[in-house]
């Protein structure tokens, strides 16, 4: 289904969000639009929303599957203008969001679904899930000019770490923590500071008045937490293709850029259990 704005998919499908768990899909280019759509689909997503521009072509078979709102993904503030839309349209359902040519794995999803997942995550009284951005890159950068193979595509699989975030007073907020590794870090002198992060609230359930800011934050301090206060809770991965296809598209950088392998490199294997292995998500008490 096809709608022209976003105004029209809030008035004409506004049926697809009474239940979720709901998948929000921005392609700020065309590159991997019908994977990434593909395999959250494959997730078990109830709905699948794409927010894209007119020149993406996908085929007529996939489109008859999602709800595609045509959209302006290269505007300021894009995607916390769309996501609290959907959220004060969608109060108690679960929603996630990414970028095209970005891939969500979670422990064991080759063979739970995603609702799985948040029966019991909503069982622990949580209302949210932190998810590691995990950055792929092709090997080769002559064959893949743009940094994205998914047939030859690669992850750093050490250089990890945390940092504690403190509030406005410099104190350190409770159970937060910003996350850094990655193309983000490696090739830092090329991100601005406040886009080095690789934590992202991704996944989260609607309420009124909650508001997610371009920073991939909430304005509920719990909703930011990456565990509750007793134990530690899931979390989740996205594999994304974004921070290495900017790099190597923005002229800015592009040209100091000849190659992403280090020896810390190894093979995206695209299964849940590799990230487990690197420590790159976790499954709590969930087995």
């Amino acid at each position: 289904m096809r709608y022209d704005s976003l105004d029209t998919f809030l008035t004409d499908g506004k049926d697809a969000l009474l239940k979720g768990p709901i998948a929000m899909v921005f392609a700020e280019d065309l590159v991997e639009v019908d994977t990434t759509v593909r395999h959250h689909l494959s997730l078990g997503f109830k709905q699948v929303l794409l927010f894209a521009p007119d020149e993406l072509r996908l085929s007529e078979g996939l489109e008859l599957k999602i709800h595609r709102i045509r959209y302006a993904t290269r505007a300021a503030n894009m995607l916390s203008e769309a996501v609290n839309r959907i959220i004060e349209a969608a109060p108690g359902i679960w929603l996630y969001y990414c970028y095209n040519a970005e891939y969500l794995f979670f422990p064991f999803c080759e063979s739970r679904t995603i609702g799985d997942m948040l029966t019991f995550h909503t069982e622990e009284r949580r209302d949210a899930m932190l998810t590691y951005v995990v950055d792929l890159y092709a090997d080769n950068l002559d064959d893949s000019p743009n940094a994205v193979s998914l047939e030859d595509a690669h992850l750093d699989k050490s250089g990890y770490y945390a940092l504690g975030r403190n509030d406005a007073e410099n104190h350190p907020k409770e159970r937060q923590l910003d996350f850094f590794g990655g193309l983000r870090w490696r090739f830092e002198e090329h991100m601005p500071p406040n886009r080095r992060r690789i934590d992202r609230i991704a996944i989260f359930k609607a309420r009124k008045g909650l508001r997610l800011s371009e920073d991939h934050l909430f304005n509920d301090e719990e909703y930011n937490t990456f565990a509750c206060p007793w134990h530690h809770n899931l979390t989740a991965s996205i594999a994304s293709f974004r921070t290495a296809k900017a790099l190597k598209t923005n002229a800015g950088s592009t040209y100091d850029i000849h190659n992403f392998m280090w020896h810390n490199s190894t093979e995206f294997e695209w299964h849940s259990q590799q990230l487990l292995d690197l420590g790159l998500m976790e499954p709590g008490q969930w087995f």
